[in-house]
Formats: C-alpha cells, structure tokens, sequence
C-alpha cells in the first residue's frame, strides 16, 4: 500500500467525528484507505490497485473485500446494524467521504464510522475476492459474541448509535412516527405457551415444567411442537402429556419445517389461546408469575406483541455474564425505529395469536420471529417487560455456540434480507 495513503483504527467499528475529521484532512488523494491497526494486515498481490480499480469502474464511494479465509457478504440497503462486518481493510473515495462526515454531528464519541456508511448508502462496493490476509483479533466463539450489542456495559455506545440511525432512518424517509394500531378483545383471555423442539432431551423437561408452573387467572395451556426428535425427546413428552392435560404434544405431519414453521403447527390449530408466548426447549421462566406478567401487559397496552427482558445463566441456571439483557435503548417514541438497527428483539417474545395467524411466521430456523416482530411494529405496538422474567441458559449445545463463519454469514445475510424488505416498505408507506 505504498501508492495510496493508510490510515489504521483500532477495530473498525467505533470512532469519533474528530478522529474522521483528522484523517479526512490528512487525506490528499483520490482514495484512501482505512485499516484495523489492532491485525497484522498483509496484502496479496495487486491488492492496492484491485481495489481502486474496481472502485473506480463501479462509481463506489467504498470498497471492502474478502479477506483469505474470512468471506464477508454483501451490503445491503436494510443492513442498518452497526455491527456489520466490512473486513480489516476499507478503502473509501475521499470527497465523498468528506461529504458524509459533514452530514454528521461534530460531537460523536463512538457512531462516526457508522454514519458515514449509512450516509454513503448504495454506492458501497463489496468485491467478493479475497485480497489481503488478516489475523482475527476476536478469537471467541459465535455464542459469546452473539450478546456484545446488547451488553449493559456497551449501552452509551448503543445509545449513540441509535440516534445515528434514527436520524439516518428520518433523512430517508423511513422514519415511523409512534402512533399505532391497538388490538381488539373480546371476552376472556387464554395464553399458549409454544416450544418448537428438536432433540432436546436433555433441557425440554425442564422448560415445560417451567410453563407449566405458571400460576395465572386465566386459562393457558403448553404447545410443544416436536419436530421429529430421535433422542428420546418424543418419548419424554409422551410421558409427560399423559399425566398432564394442559400439555399438548404435536408432531407435524410434514418433515420440511424449521421453527417458524413449527410455531405456525401451534398457532394454526385448535389448541392456541389468545396469546401465544414463546419458551425455547433449553431455557426456562424465571418465575411462577411470567405468564401473568405478559398477559398484563397484553392488555394493559393493547399491543400485539409483548418482549421481556431476561437472565444469562450456565446450563445450571447460574448468572453469567454479560448478566441481565433488556435493550434498554428502546423507547415508547422509538421502538418502531429501533427494531431496524438491532439484530434482536429480546425474549421471551409473546404475540397476540390472531394477528400472527394473518401475518405468518417465516419457515426459517433463524430469523423468523425477529421477521415477524418487524412487520408487527410497522403498525402496532410492542408491549416491554423490563424486569428478568426468562432465563436464557448457554450451554455447548446451543444451536448458536460455535457457528462457522458460513453459517454466520448466511444468517446475517437473511435478517439483513429482512431489515430491506421492511426498510423499503416504510419509505414506501411514508410516501
């Protein structure tokens, strides 16, 4: 990188407008490139000029590229997390990044960077070539990276970016204001807990003991649906059904379904009360009064879909760090706005039934109540709980504790996939 000027950040991801503004003055040429100084970085052959090249014959106002066994994905236009990965190596036109930067408050702390990609939109560049080499500086596992955006400790940062990208959201006309849409009901009120499962011997025990020691005023049943375990899972909630008839034991017909499609098996039959509240086959409520609670809030607030906030704990329900997740950034004002740049809704989730039954749930096992939950808040509101009422237990079989970057990737692809879908229908509803 002889030719054209560097400029190294620790990490690529948080930076100040005063940090911008100085590299912005420094840069004299055409291009520049920003690097993360905290990897030793080595380009391959005709690295440099593969990026300017490109660059230039596509009109991009930056380019980012694969790195030799680190394969990144596409920018697309919903891809409003500021977690997005672009690699160790940028490169950037400097008049236009000049521009963006101006667009942005003199006095961020951490979302400068982050503004100036979004302020840059659709001329951002990914080459799908691997051009440099770069060692990994986060070694952790999927799992344990997987809470860092909602880590108490990171809510200044949090905070910062969510101001960057409601004022990014308002500037493209895709800004909703809080005005809703509230649900109807009539006559009393029932609740469902839902558990998809597959091959969860181990822990789908105790989370319908769990379900089933809610202590409520109204009537609730368990929907779990077994998606054609062969660990003996099947055999345990046979047994556990027949000594309790709240339980109800489904096994699809069909063998194609992922979780969202085993949520639609509850919600779609006979059994499913008026709320359906969700409980993972290896992670259990808090408390005898979690159902209650939801319910309240139900129909306190006429909202169609209520989030709590829960507990981190080891296999044995044990506190872990980063300890209680609530998504304290969401507001009332903003939350519909909000759900576009996080990369989560929270949990437990619970929806008002007959509103999922119109919208469905995506037959995906990754994504698709986060699917959902966007389109909810499109017109209703999202009730919040933001005491622990959930434990959420990490463990080595964790379907999310050790994903390859193939897997990460597709993943990331899909709820980016989805944030478009919605970013592109609210500018189209403002309009």
């Amino acid at each position: 990188m002889k030719d054209i000027q560097s400029f190294g950040l620790p990490g690529l991801r948080l930076a100040s407008t005063e940090e911008l503004e100085r590299i912005a003055a420094l840069a004299e040429g055409e291009y520049f490139f920003l690097f993360d100084s905290s990897a030793d970085i080595v380009p391959g052959p005709d690295a440099e000029s593969r990026f300017v090249r490109i660059a230039a014959d596509s009109s991009a106002d930056m380019a980012y590229a694969d790195a030799f066994g680190h394969p990144l994905i596409d920018c697309q236009e919903g891809a409003l997390r500021d977690d997005f990965d672009f690699g160790a190596m940028i490169l950037f036109r400097s008049a236009a990044f000049r521009e963006a930067l101006s667009s942005l408050p003199r006095d961020l702390k951490y979302g400068a960077l982050y503004g100036v990609r979004l302020a840059l939109g659709g001329h951002i560049v990914h080459i799908n070539e691997p051009l440099y080499t770069a060692t990994e500086t986060d070694r952790r596992k999927s799992g344990e990276k997987l809470f860092d955006y909602v880590d108490p400790r990171n809510r200044e940062v949090q905070l910062e970016m969510e101001a960057v990208c409601t004022d990014f959201l308002k500037r493209q006309g895709a800004y909703l204001e809080p005005r809703f849409k509230d649900i109807e009901l009539d006559g009393p009120v029932s609740a469902s807990v839902i558990i998809p499962v597959f091959n969860r011997v181990s822990t789908v025990g105790d989370a319908v003991r769990s379900a089933l020691s809610q202590e409520t005023d109204f009537d609730f049943n368990v929907i779990v649906v077994d998606n054609h375990s062969s660990d003996g899972t099947t055999a345990l909630l046979e047994e556990m059904a027949a000594s309790d008839a709240r339980l109800v034991h489904i096994i699809p017909e069909r063998r194609d379904l992922g979780i969202g499609g085993c949520w639609m098996e509850a919600v779609n039959s006979a059994y499913c009360g008026t709320f359906a509240v969700q409980l993972d086959s290896d992670d259990v409520y808090s408390s005898a009064d979690t159902l209650s609670k939801v319910v309240d809030c139900f129909l306190k607030e006429r909202c169609a879909m209520v989030i709590g906030s829960y507990q981190m704990t080891d296999f044995d329900m044990n506190p872990i760090p980063p300890g209680l997740i609530d998504h304290r950034e969401w507001t009332e004002e903003n939350g519909r706005n909000n759900a576009l740049r996080i990369n989560g809704l929270g949990a437990p989730r619970a929806f008002y039934a007959p509103l999922l039954r119109e919208l469905g749930m995506p037959n995906t096992s990754y994504g698709e109540d986060y699917a959902v939950g966007l389109r909810i808040c499109r017109e209703y509101r999202i009730g919040r709980i933001w005491e622990a009422i959930y434990n959420c237990r990490r463990w080595g079989g964790n379907s999310d504790a050790a994903l390859s970057i193939e897997k990460v990737n597709r993943n990331n692809l899909y709820k980016d996939r989805i944030r478009t879908w919605e970013f592109q229908a609210r500018k189209a509803l403002n309009r």
